[in-house]
């Protein structure tokens, strides 16, 4: 990014210019979402769905080792009258959003507790590492109210829509290993390994060509949202998108010159 915005309750650490580590830093409430944290998430990420400048990747976290994020703050919502927590939700939206739309791949390093909209944010993610110790859930059904910063969408297409309906009628938690078997988290890994292995990932992502991969993730999110006919036709200007690029001819001279290619984003 250009400039960095000024941030409550996220914190970023910029690895190299291509690469950030993006932490929900209330640890001391497990990392409980309030507004403050998604007016964060949308100065932060709502920029990069069009701007990413020279960054390829972010690794999305919590801090401390005890939640991702344990949902919405309902401390902070105790006593909000009807108007007051509609003005809070679309902020919630607005930060969920933001980060579903990021330009560039969005990996979630789930750490631990990821519920409700915890949960969610982590949906919001290209996909998922967590700790073997990692909970997941969407309870908001128990609190009179329903998953929505993207929870009811996001989930059923990540297991399926009736996994997904068991799952947000009921309000009942689940492990890692459960995820990962519905195809929720791609990999489960002892805590001490999750940050290695997300950040592993997103350097090799980093190491490729920044276009082609934005354009990839790009004609999969809105190639599934079509019929395979139109999906394949959006594929294929997606894929046009690369071919006047500079990084497609280094790509292809330094194969043919058996070097690793340096790829530049233009």
């Amino acid at each position: 990014m250009s400039t960095m915005p000024t941030l409550r309750n996220l914190e970023v650490e910029q690895v190299d210019p291509h690469l950030m580590i993006v932490r929900f830093n209330r640890p001391e409430v497990r990392n409980a979402l309030n507004t403050d944290t998604s007016r964060d998430l949308y100065d932060l990420f709502g920029p990069l769905a069009f701007d990413p400048g020279a960054l390829r990747c972010i690794v999305l976290t919590g801090a401390g080792d005890a939640a991702f994020s344990a949902g919405g703050d309902l401390k902070e919502r105790r006593g909000m009258d009807d108007d007051a927590w509609r003005r809070q939700h679309a902020i919630i939206e607005q930060g969920a959003y933001a980060v579903l739309n990021c330009a560039v791949p969005v990996i979630a390093a789930v750490n631990g507790a990821a519920m409700g909209g915890g949960c969610e944010l982590a949906l919001c993610c290209d996909f998922i590492f967590a700790a073997r110790h990692a909970r997941f859930a969407l309870p908001e059904v128990r609190r009179g109210i329903m998953p929505g910063a993207g929870g009811t969408q996001t989930l059923a297409r990540a297991v399926g829509e009736r996994r997904a309906k068991q799952l947000a009628l009921t309000g009942a938690p689940f492990t890692a290993s459960e995820a990962q078997l519905w195809g929720m988290v791609n990999e489960v890994l002892p805590a001490e390994a999750l940050m290695p292995r997300a950040l592993e990932v997103a350097e090799a992502i980093c190491r490729n060509a920044p276009i082609s991969v934005r354009q990839i993730k790009t004609a999969m999110h809105r190639g599934l949202q079509l019929d395979l006919r139109s999906a394949l036709a959006f594929e294929v200007q997606c894929y046009e998108r690369t071919i006047s690029t500079e990084d497609r001819r280094e790509g292809i001279f330094a194969f043919n010159e058996k070097r690793e290619p340096a790829f530049r984003g233009r």
